[in-house]
């Protein structure tokens, strides 16, 4: 039986139950867009585990749906299955085998989708929408965790309807994420909370936070044994905290970064600052990726506190990002992130904001979806070198996919870049000429 049973549920000959990809004309990188994309904003991207052959990315998004593509070696994008929830989607994962995919929803649930059926069962029910979902594999159990805006945290063996723990939480939250044996969920009002998952999940600490406004993503980043010890946490603010856990001088370990501003960092002159949507780290080099609701994504080095590469400006905000397992590929989600919305505005000829950063807690307001949205594939950005490895880093193209458009509604758009020899590069030689953080 195949990964996705015997039948994909797509159609032939180049179409598919998606509708068919129209081509982007504001894509500045010239990147690859991903065929079929969604029909609304796109909340999260995920790719498969090192455990399952080839690539596969996962997207859920506001019209309710999950989907799946085969990024092939090429750049070619296969639309693969799809599956619905009644309510949008905010958070996918994969299982440590690649056999299962798990999915948070604002209708209350979470699901399994079993790719070898191409069936998905509900697992989890909370009483407001499910926020985060993540797999966790101990050695002595593996239970799926979600996070919700009912201010729980659940536990749940998938055989079960009910938890196998319920942690209360002390805000709705908000983002969360998980490296065996360590857990960070943020939540509302700056909460921060660090939990242990060895023998059975328990509060470790709670921290106080970095940032100054409300938190939008956090990312668990590992040392040099391969241990988590410690988290990137940005914000609506347009800022990123380095957080460790146990760092031998606090004072000095830690420390926060401004980043996605409009006429950069380094200055005193007034700036247009961006909500922090979405941190990947890579998985061989350690270097960060961040993307903003300005439509720029952005690569980090943390040890040097340099910026090694900026895209160039999307004609949207990019709403969620992630490497594939050995990072050869970025992906990223171009797409409207209700980070600009219509509030009652004051008397005729006073100053008014620009544009406003909300939280989940602030969709109740009315939107402005008048721009589009997409997935898309993008060249790899090229470092400031010369001679015979910028000869090779032009042979080696990149590649970014963005998801097809619907112009009858909001159009979303997801990116894939091959970016790992630029990392291996920035990262070995920390070239000059960075911007320090």
């Amino acid at each position: 039986m195949s990964l996705f049973g015997t039948t994909s549920g797509f159609g032939t000959s180049g179409t598919s139950m998606f509708g068919s990809a129209t081509t982007d004309n504001h894509n500045p990188m010239k990147d690859i867009e991903v065929t079929s994309s969604p029909d609304d904003s796109i909340g999260c991207l995920s790719f498969s585990p090192p455990t399952l052959p080839g690539n596969f990315l996962i997207a859920g998004s506001w019209a309710n749906d999950v989907r799946c593509w085969e990024v092939q070696d090429s750049g070619q994008t296969i639309p693969k299955a799809q599956q619905m929830h009644t309510g949008p989607v905010l958070d996918v994962c994969w299982s440590d085998d690649g056999s299962k995919v798990f999915t948070a929803s604002c209708d209350k649930t979470a699901k399994m989708w079993d790719l070898s059926s191409n069936q998905a069962i509900q697992i989890a029910q909370h009483d407001a929408p499910v926020k985060t979902i993540h797999w966790i594999k101990a050695p002595n159990y593996s239970c799926v965790m979600t996070g919700s805006w009912d201010k729980t945290l659940k536990f749940w063996d998938t055989r079960s309807s009910n938890p196998m723990m319920v942690l209360q939480l002390p805000e709705r939250c908000y983002c969360a994420d998980v490296i065996y044996p360590m857990a960070v969920v943020a939540t509302a009002e700056r909460g921060l909370i660090v939990y242990q998952l060895e023998n059975q999940p328990s509060e470790f600490r709670r921290i106080e936070s970095p940032l100054k406004h409300q938190h939008r993503c956090v990312a668990i980043f590992k040392d040099k044994q391969n241990k988590p010890t410690g988290f990137a946490l940005g914000s609506i603010e347009g800022r990123v905290a380095i957080h460790y856990i146990n760092p031998p001088n606090p004072a000095k370990d830690n420390f926060t970064f401004k980043c996605h501003r409009s006429n950069g960092t380094n200055t005193s002159a007034p700036q247009d600052i961006y909500a922090v949507n979405g941190i990947a780290f890579h998985p061989v080099h350690g270097t960060l990726a961040t993307v903003g609701s300005d439509g720029r994504f952005s690569f980090w080095d943390k040890d040097a506190r340099t910026k090694l590469k900026t895209s160039e400006q999307l004609d949207q905000p990019i709403s969620a990002c992630c490497f594939n397992h050995n990072g050869n590929i970025f992906a990223y989600a171009s797409s409207y992130d209700w980070s600009k919305v219509r509030t009652p505005g004051p008397a005729l000829g006073a100053p008014r904001q620009q544009s406003q950063a909300l939280g989940s807690e602030g969709l109740g307001l009315s939107c402005d979806s008048s721009q589009d949205s997409r997935v898309s594939l993008g060249r790899s950005p090229s470092p400031p070198c010369k001679g015979k490895l910028q000869d090779f880093l032009k042979w080696l193209w990149g590649f970014s996919t963005a998801f097809g458009q619907n112009p009858a509604h909001r159009k979303c758009s997801a990116s894939v870049s091959h970016y790992g020899l630029l990392c291996s590069w920035a990262q070995k030689h920390r070239q000059a000429g960075g911007c320090t953080l």
